[in-house]
């Protein structure tokens, strides 16, 4: 079968992934999952913050690693397929899909909540639909305006950042020893709870793995994404301890969220500067959470891409680029089509949904280096590289793992059901596992990379 001989154009530098994979994770998104994760962990979401950037430290290495080796579009689906063969890749990226179709419809819900409460007389659905549209006409017209608006709207966050950490720090900062440390000191019987929110958190760190899926859009991709994936890795888990333990010294009684955790951030921010601050942040929120609805809109339909032109999902729908613009039109309709879900679905659950599809990802990338870098290997291997290819990737595994079994039971009835519909389709598309999945050959992948 003929396939589309347009391809994307790279347009995008070191700084522009920064940003991009910034917007993705939204500095100020730390308030999105704020109350639900407060709650799980007992106040003391800082600690939780830490877990979970402990385990994405490991799995970010082997992104950089699997980017620098096969910078394709399809980010985890590519490196497993690429690396274990066309059934586990195709199981992986349905799994994959997962977390980042539900990646828009968390900030749909989240953008929905936070005008509604601004503007009660507006409703939730005209809110939701209406962003939807916006962020898919973006998209449509391609990802260097994504990109560019993106700068913008990180700077305008970071602005709102220091001050919230000024009037935090100056109105709550008093040389009390237990107050100071109630952040961070654990009891043995909240360690459950905690790793329970560290789970949840995975989607707070989602922006390193979406940088992945713009590999054929970036100028010197094997360069550009490993360092862009450090950068914004430090650059966020940074913001997130410090901006979570500033909340929480400011406003301690946690206790408080339980009834509407959704808008516990609200209360935070009452506590800070009053009625003013509340209304400031809520506009710095709504406009970063529409830059990660726009970058998060992106990386999914690029990862349709990737699927579509392998041929394991319609060719003609999923890897038809437009010929003036060059992006995947169909795929980005489709996924505005399904993020009509946000009007149905719950915040809570769809966060959890997301860290389950993430935490997959992350497990097979992590094996992907092992069984490519040590397993393959063709010569070999000083004690750096079974360092960064086999001994950091095996720790990645286990923090991964941990984190998924800490993850609520219904985010694993949902997900276990979507991997079964993922392993039916697959074996309808297979006759019943007697062909392979559908793939794009050797030589047509080393084009797509050079």
């Amino acid at each position: 079968m003929q396939q589309n001989t347009v391809q994307m154009k790279r347009v995008l530098t070191t700084p522009a992934l920064v940003f991009f994979g910034l917007a993705y994770m939204v500095p100020l998104g730390i308030f999105t999952t704020y109350g639900q994760v407060t709650v799980l962990s007992e106040g003391h979401l800082p600690i939780a913050y830490l877990i979970t950037l402990a385990a994405v430290f490991f799995t970010a290495m082997s992104y950089c690693r699997m980017t620098s080796a096969l910078p394709l579009s399809g980010s985890a689906y590519s490196y497993v397929q690429k690396t274990f063969g066309g059934t586990l890749g195709f199981l992986v990226g349905w799994a994959q899909l997962l977390d980042y179709l539900f990646l828009p419809i968390i900030n749909y819900i989240a953008i929905g909540i936070f005008v509604h409460e601004a503007f009660p007389d507006i409703p939730m659905y005209v809110i939701i639909c209406s962003t939807i549209t916006i962020v898919s006409i973006m998209n449509i017209l391609g990802i260097k305006l994504v990109s560019s608006m993106n700068m913008l709207i990180i700077l305008m966050q970071f602005v709102f950042i220091a001050v919230f950490l000024y009037l935090s720090f100056k109105t709550s900062f008093v040389l009390d020893t237990d107050a100071l440390l109630a952040p961070i000191t654990v009891m043995s019987e909240q360690v459950s709870g905690l790793f329970a929110g560290a789970a949840v958190l995975c989607l707070a760190f989602l922006g390193f793995d979406a940088i992945s899926t713009m590999a054929e859009e970036t100028k010197d991709a094997r360069s550009a994404l490993p360092k862009a994936i450090l950068y914004t890795v430090f650059i966020a888990g940074t913001l997130f301890v410090i901006i979570s333990y500033g909340a929480h010294l400011v406003y301690p009684m946690w206790q408080d969220f339980i009834p509407n955790t959704d808008i516990a951030s609200l209360a935070v921010m009452k506590q800070v500067g009053g009625a003013m601050m509340a209304s400031s942040f809520i506009t710095a929120y709504v406009i970063g959470v529409f830059a990660s609805a726009m970058t998060s809109q992106a990386s999914i339909v690029r990862i349709f891409y990737a699927m579509g032109r392998e041929g394991v999902l319609p060719r003609s729908l999923f890897a038809y680029l437009h010929p003036r613009l060059n992006t995947p039109i169909y795929s980005i309709i489709f996924v505005a089509l399904a993020s009509l879900l946000s009007l149905v679905l719950s915040l809570s659950m769809v966060a959890s949904m997301i860290s389950f599809g993430a935490l997959i990802a992350f497990t097979f990338v992590n094996l992907s280096v092992i069984k490519h870098f040590y397993i393959d290997r063709k010569a070999p291997l000083d004690n750096t590289k079974i360092i960064t290819c086999l001994i950091m990737p095996s720790i990645g595994v286990i923090l991964t793992l941990w984190l998924w079994t800490s993850l609520d039971s219904e985010a694993f009835k949902v997900g276990l059901w979507w991997l079964a519909a993922g392993a039916i389709y697959l074996a309808l598309l297979t006759h019943g596992f007697t062909r392979r999945p559908p793939a794009i050959s050797d030589d047509e992948t080393e084009m797509i990379i050079n």
